[in-house]
């Protein structure tokens, strides 16, 4: 079946693209030269064979004269080509389509509406929208939930039609031919309607570039799918792209064996075995550092020095992780109700401070670890109980702890007045 274009185009660029989506070269004549409200440079042909961007495929790139183009969009009818510099002669120019980027373009293309009808098909599930993407073609199914085995076997119908190597051919109707056709969903024209067919499978309106035969289309792959909204996207691959997407994920695969030292049918068995041994062994080591944690906790009350029934606890550590610390001081005041925790730590140019205490000892540290912050132009806070923060590592870590020591008794000399 051959194309028969109805439309008419008076004063507009002569679409080549449609004539022959397998163009690479052409020859044209520039009609208008001209600089957008951005400042973007652009022209216009006579004839193209540069697909602009449109219907959720991304525009043809290449050059003119040899002047790179780098965006193509029909704007008002004129189909823009963004170039790098002005173009010369304006007469006769010769337009290069970056024809790898082009066929890819046909290959998704093509293989989304092979998947689209698939799914409709096979489960009723329309296409309510299309990206053609740098990675992944992505297709929004009118469904809230997909199952896997749902989507293996539209996938496999696909393929099926890939294989048998079928049609695919382009007509242009208007309105009232459109019942002579069983197109998928109604077109968004009302005229000069372009029908790519895939024969005995699929009708559907569509402005896009196609190759002639279902083959070419290459294997059709589906990555993922997730939930958008109330429907679920699905990201799926086709011809060259399917091939490396699938030779990335066996090397990945085949380096997952040599680490694993097993055959590919047990990589997973063999990571659930090992992530069961790793939790176990990260539970382990939680339980024997918070046994040692309290140890050290027992240590420093033991060789802490009392005053008026407070045993003050301090210490100076160097890139001890704050988190420990903390950990450390609450099981101290945990152990010993008549406990005050002074802690300093430095990290390179960072001071942290810990500042806690004991039920028994009625003073607020909130407000001392503050007042000590103000002296390294840090920020903090807490509780009256506990409290903590950091920054600029002014002064050393044992003329910090003296700073919050003097604090911390001038606080429990005024309160015991």
């Amino acid at each position: 079946m051959e194309e028969t274009n109805l439309y008419q185009e008076i004063k507009m660029t002569e679409k080549l693209f449609y004539k022959d989506a397998y163009l690479k070269t052409f020859t044209s004549s520039v009609i208008e030269q001209d600089v957008d409200e951005n400042g973007h440079r652009y022209v216009v042909l006579e004839k193209t064979a540069f697909y602009p961007t449109g219907g959720g495929q991304p525009c043809d790139i290449g050059a003119i004269n040899g002047v790179r183009v780098n965006n193509v969009e029909e704007i008002d009818g004129e189909i823009r080509h963004y170039v790098e510099n002005k173009i010369e002669p304006l007469n006769e120019i010769i337009g290069e389509i970056d024809w790898e980027r082009r066929f890819d373009h046909m290959q998704q293309h093509a293989g989304q509406h092979l998947l689209s009808a698939a799914f409709d098909e096979l489960f009723g599930m329309k296409t309510i929208a299309f990206h053609l993407g740098k990675e992944f073609v992505t297709i929004d199914l009118d469904v809230h939930e997909l199952l896997p085995e749902t989507s293996f076997e539209a996938e496999m119908l696909a393929n099926k039609i890939v294989f048998e190597n079928r049609s695919i051919n382009t007509r242009w109707i208007d309105r009232k031919e459109i019942a002579k056709f069983p197109l998928r969903k109604p077109p968004s024209v009302n005229d000069n309607i372009r029908l790519v067919i895939i024969d005995d499978f699929d009708y559907n309106a569509c402005g896009g570039t196609h190759p002639k035969q279902t083959g070419e289309v290459g294997p059709v792959k589906i990555i993922k799918w997730e939930r958008h909204k109330q429907h679920t996207r699905l990201y799926f691959v086709c011809g060259m792209r399917a091939v490396n997407v699938m030779h990335e994920k066996q090397m990945i695969l085949h380096e997952a064996c040599k680490v694993l030292t097993c055959g590919e049918q047990d990589v997973v068995s063999q990571l659930h075995r090992l992530l069961g041994t790793n939790n176990e062994l990260e539970k382990s080591l939680k339980e024997a550092t918070t046994q040692l944690m309290r140890f050290e906790a027992e240590k420093l009350i033991e060789q802490s020095l009392s005053r008026n029934h407070i045993k003050f606890i301090t210490s100076s550590f160097g890139g001890r992780e704050m988190k420990e610390l903390q950990t450390l001081a609450n099981q101290i005041v945990e152990l010993d109700d008549s406990a005050l925790v002074l802690f300093v730590t430095t990290t390179g140019e960072r001071m942290q401070l810990i500042g806690a205490r004991g039920k028994n000892v009625k003073i607020n540290m909130n407000e001392i670890v503050k007042q000590a912050l103000n002296k390294i132009e840090g920020k903090g806070g807490g509780s009256m109980k506990i409290a903590q923060g950091g920054g600029k590592a002014l002064l050393s870590n044992k003329e910090m702890l003296q700073y919050l020591l003097e604090l911390a008794e001038g606080k429990i000399i005024s309160i015991s007045k």
